[in-house]
This record gives structure tokens, C-alpha cells and sequence, in this order.
């Protein structure tokens, strides 16, 4: 009877210390511009990796909530298809002092189309969106396999999103992970009579780099709400938060 009692009190002992998240993650999703359907998706498709990897999603999107006292409660920030001009210059700093403790960013999709007018935001991302047309298929090229993630991603492989062309660097120290074959989709938008012109042979689609002390990843897909319901995808993206939370993960 007692070993029956001791068993029992080591199990609701234990329980609560094995329940523990391995990191927290902020979950940030406002919009001052296009707003994507597909972010609902995002986000709920977020949680339920972090119930599978057991870390913490925390969902907001007002730009009251990026202040030191609550950015003190998490280990990495993601800007799930941001758009515009989110945070005012105090939230800003927040952020600055949040990166610079060694803490991690994640951007998706339209997080580089947000706060083109903050110098310290765009070299966090790397680089900014400029255009894009309609929703089509072309090839995806893994070219670093250190980055986790990527492990059981298959060297190349077709896949249909919202392909983003982007600006110049806006950071020296970006390590590329995964590339597109422009020469299989059409670059011009149908709805735009300028003419666009793509990247070229090299139009990298995500990539991740040490930035002011902390760490950055972005990955450039999740256009489309079906994009979050692809077991690939969705570890791609776990291995990005993973890194940009810890630290850890690199070949």
C-alpha cells in the first residue's frame, strides 16, 4: 500500500516538470495592409505544433502587447504574414532589446512586406518583398542541409504558392536555404501593366542569419491556407522556430 501511495506521489511529482515547454513562442499577426486568409490557418496550425513539439504559442495581434515586460515571457517572436506600418517607435525599441538579449525571430510569408520604413527590421528579415504574381507551380531546390528541418525535405520538388521576388540584401550575412526556378512560373502579374523583372537564376525563397545579437529565419511561403495543412511545410517551419528560439539544430 505505501509503495502503491509513493508511486502515485512521484507520478503527480513528475508529471507537472515532464509537462514543461521547452520554449515559448509570441505569435504575432497584425496587419496594416493586405490581410491574408490564410494566416487563421497559420495560426491554428502553429498551435498544434506546438502541442506536437511541446512549446508554448502565445496568438496576439495588438501592437500594445510588444513591451519589455511581456517580450520577457518568450524566447522567439513570429510575424505570420505582418503587412505595413504594425508598431509605433516604443514597440519598436521593445523589439530592438528583445533581438539583442539573444532572443529569436520567424517570419513568414508577408512579414517581409511590414515596416519597410525600419532600417533595423529590414536587416533583421534580410530581405523585403518587391512583387509577385498569381498563385503558380515551379520547383523548389534544397541548397543547405545544416539548417534543421530540412532533413527529410527531398532535394527538389514541385510546389504551388504566392512566389515573392525581393529587394537587395539588406544584411551581408544571409545563409540561403531553399531556391525557385523562375523559368517554370510567368514573373509578370496579370493585374500590373509595368513590366516586372524577376531575381534571375538565383531567387531564394528562405533563408536565416545571426542578427544583433539574437537570430532570424524567414521563409518566404504560406500564401495559400492549403500550404499550412502540409506535413513538410510545417516541419520546414518547426525546424526555423526551433533555431530561432534556441539556438540549436545546426548541422
Amino acid at each position: 500500500m505505501k509503495r502503491t501511495i509513493l508511486f502515485f506521489l512521484l507520478i503527480g511529482i513528475s508529471s507537472p516538470l515532464l509537462a514543461q515547454p521547452q520554449f515559448r513562442a509570441l505569435l504575432f499577426t497584425k496587419t496594416a495592409g493586405w490581410h491574408h486568409e490564410s494566416i487563421n490557418e497559420g495560426v491554428d496550425a502553429l498551435r498544434e505544433l506546438g502541442k506536437r513539439h511541446q512549446f508554448d504559442v502565445d496568438w496576439q495581434e495588438m501592437a500594445w502587447q510588444i513591451n519589455d515586460d511581456n517580450l520577457a515571457n518568450f524566447d522567439v517572436i513570429i510575424f505570420l504574414s505582418t503587412t505595413g506600418d504594425i508598431l509605433n517607435e516604443e514597440q519598436q525599441a521593445a523589439m530592438e532589446r528583445f533581438i539583442q538579449s539573444g532572443k529569436g525571430y520567424v517570419g513568414i510569408h508577408a512579414a517581409s512586406d511590414t515596416e519597410y520604413e525600419w532600417e533595423w527590421y529590414t536587416q533583421l528579415v534580410g530581405r523585403m518583398f518587391s512583387h509577385h504574381p498569381a498563385n503558380q507551380t515551379t520547383r523548389v531546390t534544397v541548397i543547405d542541409r545544416k539548417f534543421p528541418g530540412l532533413e527529410r525535405v527531398p532535394d527538389s520538388y514541385l510546389w504551388t504558392d504566392e512566389w515573392y521576388s525581393f529587394g537587395e540584401e539588406k544584411a551581408d550575412n544571409l545563409n540561403y536555404l531553399l531556391t525557385i526556378d523562375e523559368s517554370m512560373y510567368d514573373i509578370q502579374p496579370h493585374w500590373d501593366e509595368d513590366k516586372k523583372v524577376g531575381m534571375g537564376e538565383f531567387h531564394p525563397s528562405a533563408w536565416y542569419h545571426q542578427f544583433d545579437g539574437g537570430r532570424s529565419y524567414y521563409n518566404a511561403m504560406g500564401h495559400m491556407p492549403e500550404t499550412f495543412e502540409d506535413a513538410m511545410f510545417m516541419e520546414m517551419l518547426y525546424g526555423g522556430i526551433y533555431w530561432a528560439a534556441t539556438g540549436q539544430g545546426l548541422k
